[in-house]
């Protein structure tokens, strides 16, 4: 990320060294097609490539990143990652234009990072070949959330884990019994993965506000209030009653 792309770097990297601490105990573990997987940081700030690194080292990934970008993407498949995670912002062809010259050669999955909040980029990204696109300053867990689901999706592999006898599967966004099958939205999907992924802990408001934002759906308190309420009723359609605990003024736990 270049320094004209108006974030505070050096905030930004003391978040991430934190972070690094705080999620790497929940993603030490992965499946075995995701244990040797091997990410490619394309980023030229020195400080937040180097913090990715070890977070996703930490994570269980191998972590290789460019230092010389002049001939980026030769060096990048010469590597031969298994995803590539490319900042917009970079010397000589910028990400998008980058990314337009990898997809003439490959189709390594790829998550486009950046600091702007336009849409327009956000479009020509994805109409260039990106799986994904997530903007700066991200959550460090969902960061890897999305590495996973891409990984997963372009090994095949449906992301299918169980919850109280449901199946949760990620792709479809659903939740099923055997015989019945609940569609979540979007937003609703979010929130049960996240409070999934942390279940028997307090998950605060601000954390799941935190992560619909990070996967760009900007919902209001209010908005987020109805969202957990329809959750908890399409739970108990499926048979779990009392699945989502409020505790007052501290959040809620999946139970």
């Amino acid at each position: 990320m270049s320094s004209s792309a108006g974030l505070k770097t050096d905030g930004y990297c003391d978040i991430m060294r934190k972070d690094v601490l705080n999620h790497t105990e929940n993603y030490s573990e992965h499946d075995t097609e995701e244990i040797m997987s091997r990410i490619f940081i394309v980023e030229d700030d020195r400080s937040i490539r180097e913090e990715l690194a070890e977070l996703l080292r930490n994570s269980g990934y191998e972590a290789e990143y460019l230092t010389d970008f002049s001939n980026s993407k030769a060096d990048i498949l010469a590597a031969r990652p298994d995803l590539i995670l490319m900042d917009i912002n970079i010397p000589n062809l910028n990400g998008e234009q980058l990314l337009k010259e990898i997809r003439r050669e490959s189709d390594i999955p790829v998550i486009m990072v950046t600091s702007r909040t336009s849409e327009t980029d956000e479009v020509l990204s994805m109409s260039y070949g990106a799986d994904d696109y997530i903007t700066k300053p991200y959550n460090p867990t969902i960061l890897l959330l999305r590495i996973s689901a891409v990984l997963k999706r372009s090994s095949g592999i449906t992301a299918v884990q169980t919850y109280n006898g449901l199946q949760v599967n990620d792709a479809k966004g659903s939740l099923t019994d055997g015989n019945h099958e609940m569609t979540l939205t979007k937003n609703e999907m979010i929130i049960f993965r996240f409070m999934l992924d942390r279940r028997g802990a307090i998950v605060t408001r601000d954390e799941l506000m935190t992560a619909l934002w990070d996967n760009d759906e900007f919902v209001n308190d209010n908005a987020l209030t109805v969202n957990i309420s329809r959750l908890r009723s399409k739970l108990a359609e499926l048979g779990c009653e009392a699945a989502i605990e409020t505790r007052k003024k501290q959040g809620y736990i999946l139970r």
